[in-house]
Parts: C-alpha cells; structure tokens; sequence
C-alpha cells in the first residue's frame, strides 16, 4: 500500500497560511443528497495523543485532514514521533523513538489540545514540560482539573510561564474527584493511568463521546477500563501498553451541523453511518425546535420542507434549550440550536452555561 510522509504538510495543514477572511454565501437553495459525516476531531486529537504511550505502531482510521489534526500531528513529529498517512483519513503513528524534549510554544499556540500531551509524556518518561496551549477562545477553561489530576497520581506540578510536571519516583495509581467533569483533563488522566500499574478511579469524569474513543482505544492498547460512558470511571493500567488499530466515530456536532442546515433550508438529507446514541439529546432539542428527524439502519434522514415551530411547554409555557455536562445537550451545537430557532416560528429560551463567550455572536 502506498504511503505518503507528513512532511510537507498539506496546503491545508499549512499552519503559517492566512486564514479565510469570509464566506460569500448565496441562498435561496434547498441544502439536499448524502454525507458521509467526518471523524470526530475532539476523538481524533486525543487518539494521536495516546501513541505517545507505546513503543509500539498505533494505526488511527477514520481520521478528518484539518488543521487541528495537522497541529498535532506537526507537535508530535516535533517530539521524534514517526507519523504516516496510509489512506486519505488513516494515519499511522510509531512513538519508539519519541524524546520528552520541551515543546515549542509556537507549535503549542494553535491548538489547545496541545496540552493533552501532558499526560502521556509523564506517564511514559516522568516529565512533561508544557508550553500554556493556545485555540479558541470561547470563554474561561481552565487548567486546574488537569493539574489536580497530575497531582492526585503522585505528579509535583510547578507553574510559572510554563507548565512544569514530574514524577521523579514515577506515577502511582489513586482515587480522587475531580471538582468539573472536564473533557481534556479527563483524557488527560485516562492516558496517565493508563501507563500507571493499578487501579484508578476517576469520579465526576467526563464521559462525551469522544472520552469514550479514547477509553476504547486505550482498551486496545492493554489497559482494563470499566464504566465508559459513565462518570465513574476505573482503569486498571499496566507498566506497559502495545500497538492497536483503531477507527474514531463519527462527529456528531458535523451531523447536528448538517441536519440544522437541511431543515432551514428545505432541503431533503440522508447522513450515512451515525452513532443513535450519540444523538439522543440532539435529537430532543432539535424537534423542540420543529426538526423531525427519521432513522433507517444507520442513516439518519432529515425530511424535505418541514414547517419548523417551536414546540411550547406544557401550559404554553416558553421553551428553553440550555447546554450542559454530556449527556445534556453539547455546547458546541448551542449556536447551531440558536441559528436553527431563528427559522422556526414560536419563542425559545436559549441558555449558554458552558462557555461565557460562546453566543457573541448574537448582537452582531
């Protein structure tokens, strides 16, 4: 099978190229055919992340070609891991070679998944030097969740313009609570203890979907877990972890994205391969909103020319949509929920509680 390097990096994994000023955008036309929902990219970024873990070749399917990926993919090369593209969306990953050198922080700024890092570069070397990460800027995130974790595994975290952890007498497995069910920091402590014989519990975990490839990876790779899915979460790590082959899920913010569009628009959408458990409280939300839409096999349809009205409360009380910890509704898709009930006839309490600047867009 033919393979192709990482370097140079695709036109569109140019992470030096100017970023699109704006959309020209021509309407009036009914959004309608069939998708093929792209990986999910908060499952993809974690997933590379992990082959720091091993030795061994970790081959990663289903993977998007975007920027974010080809950021971390540029970070983990800059570390001395050896990473090839086998098929348009299936990249191999082999960290014998990888060095805990210090990050640079120009690699680090583009994405905040930079930091996911931490936890395998101390979990396999006992030392992670971390520049601050960078990305969006949506509202406050805070890095504490991932550092409280690093400490409650035995780790000595040192803050000043970078992030300096260690475990001179290497990890050791615990119990603790996590004080929000961060995403990141949750990935982070599953990598960790993953590489950290005993068992772990993690309570207040975050449990998204995403959370759920990286714990199913990470079963691939020899470690035990149980309670994926849950926010109780065990890992039982071993001293040393292997290769696995391994395809991401699909993204179900993509999905939600495109089933938004084609009911707005009129249009008649058939989205191949979609994960039914994912979209539970998507699914609610959206016909809240006057969105129907239909299941057959694994394609989920949106019919064509639906008449979008809010649904009321009981009372003709007003409705609402509020974002929240999964399984509520995900933050990322409040704006597309927000731009989906201009179009519906009826009134909608939309709440961002999530992230404080998630919704600036609205007085624009």
């Amino acid at each position: 099978m033919a393979t192709d390097t990482l370097s140079p990096l695709p036109a569109a994994f140019d992470l030096t190229s100017p970023t699109m000023e704006k959309f020209i955008i021509e309407g009036g036309h009914p959004l309608s055919g069939t998708v093929v929902p792209a990986g999910n990219k908060n499952a993809a970024l974690p997933v590379l992340a992990a082959s720091l873990l091993t030795e061994e070749e970790l081959v990663v399917r289903n993977v998007p070609r975007i920027r974010d990926v080809g950021a971390m993919l540029t970070l983990l090369e800059s570390l001395g891991v050896a990473c090839e593209w086998r098929e348009e969306n299936t990249v191999a990953l082999c960290a014998a070679d990888a060095d805990p050198r210090e990050l640079d922080p120009a690699l680090c700024e583009p994405i905040r998944a930079s930091f996911l890092l931490a936890g395998p570069l101390l979990a396999r070397f006992g030392q992670a030097h971390m520049p601050p990460p960078g990305g969006d800027v949506i509202g406050r995130r805070r890095l504490d969740p991932h550092l409280d974790a690093f400490r409650a595994l035995g780790a000595r975290v040192n803050v000043n313009s970078r992030y300096l952890i260690d475990a001179p007498a290497g990890l050791r497995a615990c119990d603790f609570f996590m004080d929000e069910p961060s995403v990141m920091a949750t990935e982070n402590a599953l990598m960790a203890a993953a590489l950290t014989p005993g068992s772990t519990v993690i309570h207040n975990a975050a449990s998204e979907p995403h959370v759920q490839d990286l714990a199913r990876i990470l079963l691939g790779m020899g470690a035990r877990i149980e309670g994926i899915g849950s926010n109780v979460l065990v890992v039982h790590g071993r001293s040393e972890l292997g290769g696995a082959d391994y395809a991401i899920g699909p993204d179900y913010i993509e999905i939600g994205s495109f089933v938004a569009l084609a009911a707005t628009t009129g249009g008649e959408l058939r989205i191949r391969d979609v994960v039914r458990e994912d979209l539970r409280m998507t699914r609610l939300v959206f016909e809240r909103l006057g969105c129907a839409m239909e299941y057959e096999g694994t394609d989920l349809i949106v019919p064509p020319d639906q008449d979008l009205r809010v649904k009321d409360d009981a009372g003709d009380a007003i409705s609402k949509v509020e974002d929240g910890p999964w399984p509520a509704f995900p933050a990322d898709l409040g704006s597309i929920a927000l731009a989906l009930a201009t179009q519906s006839d009826g009134m909608v309490l939309i709440h961002e509680k999530m992230f404080e600047n998630r919704l600036f867009f609205v007085d624009k």
